[in-house]
């Protein structure tokens, strides 16, 4: 039986690639993880660009997320009990921001062994289609890995503007439209995308990615990740330090070690076949 979605829930993400909305916590708690995002970004000027692979190794608050039970209730049931932690995110657009992400696929360059990998798209502020939330369209996760090319818009929030090369049927999207303390659930191969935030409210997420413990990294380095769940009987992934505070010394070494690792890896996967991010 699911611990949090329904059985048609669970049928529904098998056969659309997606659930939303799901109830993590109430709007006060997300409010507390929020002013404490804002506190540090107060205090450390550019944090986004020195946290901007694993931030949940740096600071105590997205630790804390990535753990939220009923999250993690709702991942086992698309995942099973052995849940790893293996990256975060975070996606803010401001009032009138012209920030957008085309059509594109989480999975294409992560360089995982298999989609057995959901992302938590977690939301801080009201997300909705004024303010420019995540877009998705349904069953295009069953469609495998479709090509992808750069087109470096200069409003495209991805690295290089990265785009599939595929047409979409835009009257087939759903808006996933998410109050504070709400969370989606997409698959690694679902086509998604966002627009730019038309409104006077801003939208501020988190993305958690999830992978079954039985995954492994395939481009020949010893990728990271944090047992949230049950056990690692694998052993695929360093396991990575929870941070005392933030960013504390001993997790900080181990980020930047990660972090040099990571690009690394990313720049040896763009050579050989050009490059995506996810939505972020």
């Amino acid at each position: 039986m699911p611990k949090v979605l329904t059985d048609t829930q669970v049928a529904g993400y098998r056969s659309d690639g997606y659930v939303c909305p799901i109830r993590a916590f109430e709007a006060d708690v997300a409010a507390g993880y929020r002013d404490r995002m804002d506190r540090l970004e107060a205090d450390h000027p550019g944090l986004w660009t020195r946290a901007k692979v694993k931030p949940h190794l740096l600071m105590t608050w997205l630790n804390d997320l990535m753990r939220e039970p009923r999250i993690l209730d709702a991942v086992e049931d698309v995942l099973g009990p052995d849940i790893l932690a293996w990256a975060t995110g975070h996606f803010d657009k401001k009032p009138h921001d012209p920030g957008f992400l085309a059509w594109h696929q989480d999975a294409t360059y992560w360089g995982l062994s298999e989609p057995s990998v959901v992302t938590a798209w977690v939301a801080l502020t009201p997300s909705n289609r004024q303010n420019g939330c995540m877009r998705v369209v349904p069953g295009t996760h069953t469609r495998g890995q479709l090509q992808h090319t750069d087109t470096f818009a200069a409003d495209n929030m991805a690295s290089r503007g990265q785009e599939i090369k595929v047409d979409v049927d835009e009257a087939a999207a759903v808006d996933l439209q998410l109050e504070p303390g709400e969370f989606s659930l997409h698959h690694t191969m679902l086509v998604h995308g966002s627009l730019p935030n038309t409104s006077d409210v801003r939208r501020c997420g988190i993305t958690i990615r999830y992978v079954a413990a039985h995954v492994r990294q395939t481009t020949g380095f010893q990728d990271s990740a944090t047992l949230v769940r049950g056990t690692d009987r694998y052993g695929h992934f360093r396991p990575e330090p929870r941070p005392s505070t933030d960013f504390d010394p001993a997790a900080s070494a181990f980020y930047d070690e990660v972090v040099g690792e990571t690009e690394r890896r990313k720049a040896a996967i763009a050579a050989q076949s050009g490059s995506v991010r996810s939505e972020r």
